[in-house]
């Protein structure tokens, strides 16, 4: 049987390694993924928002960091330029949303495989108003 392919953004990734509100929920979701109940995909962009997060933190030295972006690199989520129709849909987005081209990259890529985006960003979820393809980490669930 094929595994669901989920999109997931930098705000739930980053809980992975730092406790924050939402941190369990996140957890469950990786570990839904090193399960291989799950695949995880996300934008190209998805490491260097996670390690620029951690990094402003003030959680983890220079060595934590590398060690976080070695994890990241085994994780092996499937990452996907921002290129061609993805691209397009992604202007799209957030020209009419109000959103940043890196938040509507990770809604883009979720449209675009058709699945859905988990986020931790409450003031993304209520922008995009799409409750099928856009959800709060709390709502995941297998």
């Amino acid at each position: 049987m094929e595994r669901k392919v989920v999109v997931v953004d930098a705000s739930v990734v980053v809980k992975w390694f730092v406790e924050e509100e939402f941190s369990e929920e996140a957890r469950m979701l990786r570990d839904a993924y090193v399960d291989r109940i799950i695949d995880l995909a996300a934008p190209s962009l998805l490491p260097y928002e996670v390690l620029n997060a951690l990094k402003y933190s003030g959680a983890f030295g220079e060595e934590e960091l590398i060690e976080i972006s070695n994890t990241l690199r085994d994780f092996q989520i499937t990452l996907y330029e921002l290129l061609g129709k993805v691209a397009e849909e992604a202007v799209r987005i957030a020209m009419r949303k109000g959103v940043t081209i890196y938040d509507a990259s990770y809604v883009s890529l979720a449209h675009h495989l058709n699945t859905v985006l988990y986020t931790a960003d409450n003031k993304l979820v209520r922008k995009i108003d799409d409750k099928e393809r856009v959800k709060h980490i709390m709502e995941f669930e297998l």
